[in-house]
């Protein structure tokens, strides 16, 4: 074989091999992106369904709270459930230490359940926006320019106190790992 004939072999695999991966980020880009709109997807239906629990305490226990507590969590929760500025986080935060304010013998049984998926949803979420933003950030993804009509996925971080417990192994409070 002649020299021209090694380059425009060489020249050959070496586009094989950047369509293939070229092919493989794009899959895999989608891919996280339908992990990401599924987690979010959990998410949200968690952060309802605390929201939900928390009307129903504020119904419940009105007499026990009393008045003001009872309508400051009504309403934490009806801004948790459709945000008023559009700040999500904020308004779960809100929801979240109103709800801390409860007694732990005021809360029905699925208070804590509920904020443990919310805990895990988060995580989950989380987990899927970072793998995505670190996979848009590599150096041949922005080159070519990959998935750059799309927003970038946003981190949904609020205070919900989860940390230690999704980190923790069931009751000895040491961390996972």
């Amino acid at each position: 074989m002649t020299t021209g004939s090694w380059l425009l072999l060489t020249a050959g695999v070496l586009l094989m091999f950047s369509l293939g991966w070229t092919a493989w980020t794009l899959t895999r880009l989608r891919r996280l992106a339908g992990r990401v709109r599924r987690a979010w997807v959990v998410l949200d239906a968690a952060l309802l369904r605390r929201a939900e629990l928390a009307v129903a305490i504020a119904a419940t226990c009105a007499a026990e709270l009393g008045r003001p507590a009872a309508d400051d969590l009504a309403a934490a929760a009806a801004g948790a459930r459709s945000p008023a500025a559009g700040d999500r986080e904020a308004a779960e935060n809100a929801l979240g230490r109103e709800l801390r304010r409860v007694p732990n013998a005021m809360l029905p049984s699925g208070a804590e359940d509920a904020d443990v998926r919310v805990g895990l949803a988060r995580r989950f979420y989380n987990d899927a926006v970072r793998d995505t933003r670190a996979l848009r950030r590599r150096r041949l993804s922005r080159l070519l320019r990959l998935h750059a009509r799309r927003p970038w996925p946003r981190y949904f971080d609020i205070d919900d106190g989860q940390d230690a417990v999704v980190g923790a192994h069931a009751g000895d409070g040491r961390p996972a790992g």
